[in-house]
């Protein structure tokens, strides 16, 4: 068990969620319960597993939440490609999230392989 608020990776995460939030607010009001919604819950998920398996007592629990929230990224990654493309995000928004995206994955799978190997 450890704290959460201490890893970098947690942080950024919190920070892309919030940066979701605020860019989704711009969405048509028709997809508030579509996209801007899987969207928000996607980008939360990956902050949330990190905080939800640092709770947790065995790394092999911990390994497991970190798994579900690099799966998360990835989803929150295609989400945001949709919104592009639907022209929901401009494109420099969309690179700036998706380079944090980026980011999280490769720690999340930095921190994932640490894991394993102790």
């Amino acid at each position: 068990m450890q704290d959460y608020k201490k890893l970098k990776v947690w942080e950024l995460g919190h920070e892309l969620t919030l940066m979701v939030y605020q860019k989704t607010s711009t969405f048509p009001k028709e997809e508030m319960f579509g996209l801007t919604s899987q969207i928000r819950r996607a980008s939360s998920s990956i902050p949330t597993n990190i905080a939800e398996g640092c709770g947790r007592y065995s790394s092999k629990e911990l390994t497991q939440f970190l798994n579900i929230s690099l799966g998360s990224a990835n989803e929150t990654s295609y989400l945001l490609f949709l919104a592009k493309d639907l022209n929901y995000l401009t494109n420099e928004d969309f690179e700036n999230l998706n380079n944090q995206i980026e980011q999280i994955k490769a720690m999340l799978i930095n921190l994932i392989s640490k894991i394993k190997n102790v």
